[in-house]
């Protein structure tokens, strides 16, 4: 083998590991649960209160209308209407 006027190398040890020894899903299930968690946690604060508040103002509105529309609301605030 021809040499390009270097030395050959000497200590320079080289590992090959077969595809199908290699273990690319290695801890993904456990990364995924925990990042899961982390970005769960960081935006539960942003998402949850808007639907307390619209679940809060609906049920009071669906009260409401259902009062308005028995017996006793049409007798207290049927003559305004």
């Amino acid at each position: 083998m021809a040499t390009t006027g270097s030395p050959p190398q000497k200590g320079i040890i080289t590992y090959g590991l077969s595809a199908n020894r290699q273990r690319p899903l290695a801890g993904a299930l456990h990364a995924a649960i925990f990042n899961t968690w982390r970005r769960f946690s960081a935006q539960v604060f942003y998402v949850v209160p808007p639907f307390v508040v619209a679940y809060a103002a609906m049920s009071w509105a669906v009260e409401r209308n259902e009062y308005l529309n028995s017996k006793a609301g049409r007798l207290e605030y049927g003559a305004d209407e």
